[in-house]
């Protein structure tokens, strides 16, 4: 597997993807209608401005969860190898582990784990 086999397989992708849009766009009626442009929220009529701020502790919190979330992901292949490995397994996670130590105390240091 090359890369004439990531080739093909965008050019896959982008066929699936296309063909799909393609038949929705010949086999459905497009009507529009004010509803539609509305946004959703909960069934309730929209009152005043629909578009509110948010507090950018939210966004921090979530990045934060993604990268302890994503931590994961690269600790389960890590546990498959690391016997093999041997001690280079156990220095590489250690390094891995010391950067998203700190990751987390610049970001307890900046606020973004409190709450309002």
């Amino acid at each position: 597997m090359g890369a004439s086999s990531l080739i093909v397989l965008i050019i896959a992708a982008v066929a699936f993807s296309g063909i799909a849009i393609l038949i929705s766009k010949v086999l459905l009626k497009a009507t529009t209608n004010k509803q539609k442009g509305e946004p959703y929220e909960c069934g309730i009529p929209t009152k005043g401005k629909t578009w509110t701020q948010l507090n950018v502790g939210y966004y921090l919190f979530a990045l934060i969860f993604l990268v302890f979330d994503v931590e994961l992901v690269f600790l389960y292949p890590w546990a498959v190898v690391a016997k093999s490995m041997g001690w280079i397994a156990l220095v590489e996670i250690v390094v891995f582990f010391f950067i998203l130590f700190m990751g987390f105390l610049y970001a307890h240091k900046k606020g973004a784990l409190k709450w309002m």
